[in-house]
């Protein structure tokens, strides 16, 4: 789901919407409590790039966690928030006919009744990466050389390695 980050007195906040009367509505109806995960570029590392390459291989990521409660809003918060999302996606297409305010209303009006806008508060924010930072340092550059060689995820995850290899052998 797209969603947006706001902050509010001190708070922060998801907010966004899903159609009505689905699964993911219907479940969080009954349970609130949300996990959003934000994935970046992930990568296969094979194993036969370490050092005993008699190893597993694995995948390397980076995500970010954010916990908390979600509460359904009223009808104009959801108005609040399409306009808002579609502000945002159309903003490289300045007088886009898509953005909320730019659609006739006839077409809004039914479709905000099939959808169901939502904001979540954020109870915790973690970072969660695995970047082969359990390998020897001779694997580990092994793996960044590899990754350098591959598609622009592979290189993203390569650098960000790279910027961290002083951390992990310190």
């Amino acid at each position: 789901l797209p969603l947006l980050m706001e902050e509010r007195d001190g708070r922060r906040f998801l907010v966004g919407h899903l159609m009505k009367n689905l699964d993911h509505h219907n479940a969080f109806l009954k349970n609130p409590q949300v996990l959003a995960v934000f994935t970046s570029p992930n990568v296969y590392v094979s194993g036969s790039w370490y050092s005993n390459p008699y190893t597993p291989s694995t995948w390397n990521y980076m995500s970010v966690h954010a916990k908390g409660m979600m509460r359904f809003v009223d009808e104009s918060e959801l108005k609040r928030i399409l306009r808002k999302t579609t502000l945002h996606f159309e903003s490289d297409d300045e007088g886009s006919p898509t953005t909320f305010d730019q659609l006739p209303s006839s077409l809004t009006d039914r479709l905000v009744k099939m959808i169901a806008g939502f904001e979540i508060e954020i109870s915790s924010l973690k970072g969660v990466f695995k970047l082969s930072q359990d390998r020897d340092e001779d694997s580990y550059q092994r793996i960044i050389e590899k990754l350098r060689t591959k598609n622009e995820a592979a290189r993203f995850i390569a650098a960000e390695m790279e910027e961290r290899k002083d951390s992990v052998f310190s």
